[in-house]
């Protein structure tokens, strides 16, 4: 078998309705970019929402929008996709790490107090792999000593945190659109907020800093482009309308899965929180600690030579050479991160990925870990 790590679910509604802007003059700018947002706004329930070209850019511009600048300081995880980290080196602030929990990956509330200091702005907290941050306890911190609060939530669309929407905690929140998320656009993301000042100024800086009476070359200040084309938008409100589908499809690939692996006592499976509903983004599970980082390299290598894609999911954000480099990170600074990096796969995760080929991969798991314990 070929199984590969993420498959986008492309049907004929979708191609058509991208099909149907290319035969329009509106390729960027144009209806299609306003519905998609109208679309969101519904879905989710926020006041505003800014389309943009990536889930990166989306961070960004919540960064810039709130005047996060040099020598400002921002709580954020070290187990995350590295955006969630750069996206404060951007405007030149600096990420100040936070460990994690060892069973949802997500930041633990608990230590983030001991980082506060005079230069602390912001908390940037994940929804990782799908799974709600614990936005009460992140509220309250933020509420005592008056932070701001960004939600990355670019990979849990549908996720919901005691019966609240993902994304649409703290001052802002983002989805993602890369073709391996719940819905894709192909690129593209999107800035979910009720503060008008956040949507006037990302609306303003994603079209290279124009004012907002949106007069023709008229630019108020620094810009990007960051716009997300109709093409882009049209594929994303094709996909929206089956969101609930997706889920369930999704949710249904965790359970077999869950079914196939849950008696293999070498690894540990992700988990759901009694609190939080989870849209799934990967499946990822983690060698115990019996097992080092070669061994789980080994085993990944074993996997994709057998013709199931897999990936380490995360590496630690302070362990990449750049951020050694630029603030001194080594080994033990993180120590939950490092022991969940060092251990954690993400397996082939999709809406359609069949129960077949979930056995495949659960027998050539079981073939792989028993050559590492026999090695």
């Amino acid at each position: 078998m070929k199984i590969p790590l993420a498959k986008p679910e492309i049907k004929e509604e979708d191609i058509k309705s991208v099909e149907e802007v290319l035969r329009t003059p509106n390729l960027s700018l144009g209806p299609k970019l306003l519905e998609f947002e109208e679309k969101l706004k519904e879905y989710t329930g926020v006041k505003f929402v800014v389309a943009v070209n990536s889930g990166t850019s989306a961070l960004h511009l919540i960064i810039k929008s709130l005047d996060i600048k040099d020598e400002d300081e921002v709580i954020t995880t070290p187990f995350s996709f590295i955006a969630s980290s750069n996206c404060i080196l951007f405007e030149g602030a600096k990420p100040i790490f936070v460990d994690i929990e060892d069973k949802t990956y997500t930041i633990d509330p608990n230590l983030i107090e001991a980082k506060i200091n005079e230069k602390t702005k912001a908390i940037l907290a994940v929804d990782v792999f799908g799974h709600p941050a614990h936005w009460n306890e992140l509220e309250e911190i933020v509420k005592k000593y008056n932070l701001y609060l960004i939600e990355d939530s670019a990979e849990a669309i549908g996720s919901k945190y005691k019966g609240r929407m993902c994304g649409t905690f703290g001052n802002a929140g983002i989805f993602s659109f890369y073709p391996n998320k719940q819905i894709t656009t192909g690129e593209g993301g999107v800035i979910l907020t009720n503060n008008e000042k956040i949507y006037t100024l990302s609306k303003s800086y994603r079209n290279q800093g124009r004012g907002e009476n949106n007069k023709w070359l008229e630019h108020v200040r620094i810009g990007y482009n960051y716009r997300l084309p109709d093409i882009n938008c049209a594929l994303g409100i094709s996909q929206l309308k089956r969101i609930n589908e997706i889920i369930e499809k999704r949710r249904k690939v965790f359970e077999i899965y869950k079914y196939y692996l849950i008696n293999i006592d070498e690894i540990i499976l992700p988990i759901e929180r009694e609190d939080s509903y989870v849209s799934w983004f990967n499946f990822v599970i983690r060698l115990n600690k019996k097992f080092t980082r070669n061994e789980r390299d080994n085993l990944i290598n074993f996997l994709n030579e057998n013709g199931i894609e897999c990936k380490n999911y995360f590496p630690a954000i302070h362990l990449q050479p750049f951020y050694i480099e630029k603030f001194g990170y080594k080994r033990g600074d993180l120590p939950i991160t490092e022991m969940v990096s060092d251990r954690t796969i993400s397996l082939p995760f999709f809406n359609d990925l069949s129960e077949n080929e979930i056995i495949y991969i659960k027998d050539k798991l079981k073939e792989g870990l028993f050559k590492i314990k026999k090695s």
